[in-house]
């Protein structure tokens, strides 16, 4: 059996590894490193798929966040809602720009942001919601952005885990992942769902304005070279990359169909079995699996698991250790251990188990029985 990874992007790779290798041969033969054609044509690719009015490339995930909170104008003390069981940077872009990130607890199923939460954490200096598409589904948008309506509020929405996800509304309109909110950001890391081979990120919008913004934002705040009209950075995606994401991106319908399968597989294993809740699908979105992330029973030693998985050349992960509002960097007294219960306990009890394009059923037989072998001490 081959070795089994989180995430195989090797295996990957070398199935695609003839168009991957003539895209990349290409610029480097044009030498158009930085702003190449190949920038643009994925731009524009990626916003058909979404069926969105405009992406805008970027460096990364977290400079994709960065800037759109820069293009909503937000100033320092505004408060930003946002989720407590999420990847630091979804907070760590509020407190760089020192904006005050205000932390609400999940649902208990979903791991998704709790709309009721969102609305208690309200107050006068809110001005936007980050609501986080966690492990690969979306948020309830809906609420969300009726909260947000009611309340003047800008939506930013952190997508990276869950690009090409369908979000449903109740009247049947169907949106892409990131492009409900006022403004969507994604990630390209290499593991995520549409990965490159480095960093890379882009923002999604329909909205003329804000798109421009963001392109000047993320270009020194300047639409004609050397005029510089509005405080920017530099962040952009090298043409390589978008080369390489414009290949994937073919392929990312077949891929988020590879990973639904074998996720369906692990809950046919696991789904009678009384120590695991494998991962809960949402009514009003589709699921496209950038985690498949298992919550064991409190009697279960959640860290005993991962070492004994570990033994046996199984690799799995733990998203997230530790709550935001635990984090030392982040920790503040409008917060006390106790106050966000879901989240404390998520953190104590899930486990992710390796997900990607290119998992057989021979690794996932292997995984399912030596999880199985380690849950036998519990029984009765």
């Amino acid at each position: 059996m081959k070795e089994i990874r989180m995430v195989d992007l090797a295996t990957q790779y070398q199935h695609i590894k003839e168009e991957i290798d003539t895209a990349i041969q290409e610029v480097i033969e044009s030498t158009a490193f930085i702003n190449g054609p190949a920038v643009k044509r994925f731009k524009e690719n990626l916003q058909k798929h979404l069926n969105v009015k405009h992406v805008i490339p970027c460096a990364n995930g977290t400079d994709a966040l960065q800037l759109a909170m820069m293009a909503l104008d937000l100033q320092p003390g505004d408060e930003v809602i946002t989720a407590t069981f999420t990847y630091v940077a979804t907070a760590e872009v509020i407190a760089l720009l020192k904006l005050t990130p205000i932390l609400v607890d999940v649902e208990e199923d979903s791991f998704l942001i709790d709309p009721e939460k969102i609305e208690k954490a309200i107050t006068p200096r809110t001005k936007a919601i980050v609501p986080v598409h966690l492990f690969g589904q979306c948020a309830d948008m809906e609420r969300i952005m009726d909260i947000a309506r009611r309340h003047n509020l800008s939506v930013i929405e952190d997508t990276a885990q869950a690009i090409n996800a369908d979000y449903t509304f109740s009247d049947g309109r169907v949106m892409k992942a990131g492009t409900i909110g006022h403004i969507g950001c994604t990630s390209f890391f290499p593991s995520k769902n549409l990965g490159c081979y480095g960093d890379g990120g882009a923002m999604f919008t329909n909205d003329d304005a804000l798109a421009e913004k963001l392109r000047m934002i993320a270009n020194h705040g300047q639409s004609v070279q050397y005029y510089h009209d509005i405080i920017g950075v530099n962040s952009r995606l090298d043409t390589i990359q978008a080369a390489i994401l414009d290949v994937k991106l073919r392929r990312l319908d077949d891929y988020t169909r590879a990973r639904q399968k074998a996720a369906a597989y692990y809950d046919r294993a696991f789904a009678d079995h009384p120590l695991i809740k494998t991962p809960f699908r949402v009514a009003n979105s589709t699921h496209v699996f950038h985690q498949y992330t298992l919550t064991l029973h409190p009697k279960v030693d959640r860290d005993a698991l991962k070492k004994y998985l570990a033994e046996h050349q199984i690799p799995a992960m733990i998203y997230y250790p530790v709550p935001l509002h635990q984090q030392k960097a982040y920790r503040s007294d409008r917060y006390k251990d106790g106050d966000f219960p879901v989240a404390e306990r998520l953190c104590k009890s899930v486990i992710s188990l390796p997900m990607h394009t290119e998992l057989t059923t021979e690794q996932q037989d292997h995984i399912i029985t030596h999880i199985f072998n380690f849950l036998k001490q519990y029984n009765p």
